[in-house]
């Protein structure tokens, strides 16, 4: 009788200790998320981001590369337009690059690591490790994540789904999710490589440049092609277009959107952006903050976001509305020509 009660409790000692095995907790995973970050030397990753933003979604075409301590390259594409951006970081600063314009704007910067970064995955594991009241849950194949998101203005875009591969931990999606919960941005990750091999001039601005404009050309004839006119589509209560102005300049039109409330109003300039000639790469020193509006990569200062897209330059700027609001108004341009 004694064998057998024996027999019965080591039986199940061993099904706890396999029950053990086949799941892990949240702190569990945690620490193995931070291991990572710590052991890998970098990676290259390529992701598909949609921004639902506007009358449709805009898809666009990531390249990722890290190498610590310090380099990266996030190349930014959409196959349908004809220009394409990428922010590289080197020994010497911080660059925005934007190759159909031949132009490279140089930042005073700590990017990445001043806010969240949706196609980084130490940034991703950043904001699992800084949120103490993140939500967790497993699934057979991945581990799931809802954190806080770090973005210096979020309370928009306040929380965000993070799914990870489980034992390789790679990252597979992000879900960026506004106060109803609904996604903004959705990345998805299509390939993850932890053992990639860097030259030693593969963060070099230079060759970086001239690589992207093998597959996007610097634009020629801009003097020739009108552009189409594009208006907010954000949605600030009591705000409406009041007045548009259209002015001739050298390089052509310059449009000029004014909106106003009772106590808020913003004004939005678009007009063609100045192609440097192929013979020369210009760098500019930017006093701004780098911005990520999913579709450009801006410039944000106190009152005012500029960024440059498909070869028109535009400007937000108010005195009346925060960053936040700014930001929204920048990323709600991109959505169609849509009073």
């Amino acid at each position: 009788m004694r064998k057998g009660i024996w027999l019965f409790l080591g039986m199940v000692a061993a099904m706890l200790v396999l029950s053990a095995c086949g799941s892990k907790s949240q702190e569990d995973v945690t620490k193995d998320l931070k291991e990572k970050v710590a052991d890998m030397q970098g990676y290259k990753a390529k992701a598909e981001m949609t921004l639902e933003v506007g009358d449709e979604p805009q898809t666009y075409e990531i390249d990722v590369w890290h190498h610590k301590p310090g380099d990266y390259r996030v190349h930014l594409k959409n196959a349908k337009k004809e220009q394409s951006q990428m922010i590289l970081k080197n020994k010497s600063g911080v660059y925005v690059l934007t190759p159909a314009l031949n132009k490279s704007y140089k930042f005073q910067s700590d990017w990445p690591q001043n806010s969240s970064q949706v196609y980084l995955f130490e940034s991703l594991v950043e904001d699992v490790l800084e949120d103490k009241e993140a939500k967790f849950k497993e699934t057979k194949d991945h581990y799931v994540f809802e954190t806080k998101t770090r973005y210096q203005n979020n309370k928009m875009l306040p929380t965000q789904e993070v799914t990870f591969k489980k034992k390789t931990f790679e990252p597979i999606s992000v879900k960026v999710l506004d106060t109803d919960k609904n996604p903004v941005v959705t990345v998805k990750f299509t390939k993850v490589d932890f053992d990639a091999k860097f030259d030693d001039d593969a963060f070099d601005t230079k060759k970086n440049m001239t690589s992207a404009q093998l597959e996007v050309p610097v634009l020629a004839n801009m003097n020739e092609k009108e552009f189409s006119v594009k208006y907010s589509m954000a949605d600030i209560p009591g705000l409406t277009l009041h007045e548009e102005k259209t002015l001739e300049t050298e390089t052509g039109k310059r449009v000029i959107l004014t909106y106003t409330g009772d106590d808020q109003s913003f004004t939005l300039i678009q007009e063609k952006a100045e192609v440097v000639p192929t013979a020369s790469m210009e760098t500019v020193e930017v006093s701004g903050e780098l911005v990520d509006l999913g579709f450009a990569v801006g410039v944000m200062n106190d009152h005012s976001v500029r960024w440059s897209e498909d070869g028109v330059d535009y400007m937000i700027a108010s005195e009346n509305l925060t960053q936040e609001e700014l930001l929204m108004v920048a990323r709600s341009v991109q959505g169609g020509s849509v009073k």
